[in-house]
């Protein structure tokens, strides 16, 4: 089995997609064009999707007052440092400091403006392939 998506309702879906696609890279495979704003976001290697979406039905949960460690998405990066700054002057906002793991893998975290976390990593050693 395989996974298909990871999805979010959010607020202002359209705005956070198109946010994504400016500055994190993100590529737009669908967007359902309906009333809930459901856009699917693809990652540059185009294994890993994201559908952000506007869903009444369901309440959007406080993701500004919800901790990093309940809830993030997290992305490689070659140069964790510049990669923050440059989100950062994107109008994301620092979460805490970047940490160094023994094993030398780092991880920092931001909130895209928003207010969803964004885990930035930097590992000595990829997760797959």
């Amino acid at each position: 089995m395989k996974i298909e998506h990871i999805a979010l309702n959010v607020a202002q879906a359209s705005n956070i997609a198109q946010w994504y696609v400016e500055h994190l890279g993100l590529t737009i495979v669908r967007d359902v064009g309906d009333a809930n704003q459901t856009t699917f976001l693809a990652d540059d290697k185009g294994h890993t999707v994201i559908e952000l979406y506007s869903n009444p039905i369901a309440e959007v949960p406080d993701y500004a007052a919800t901790s990093p460690y309940n809830l993030h998405i997290a992305f490689a990066v070659d140069d964790i440092d510049h990669e923050r700054q440059r989100l950062i002057a994107a109008d994301a906002t620092q979460e805490g400091d970047t940490q160094v793991l023994p094993n030398g893998d780092k991880l920092a975290f931001i909130r895209d403006p928003w207010g969803l976390t964004i885990q930035l990593t930097e590992r000595t050693k990829p997760l797959l392939g």
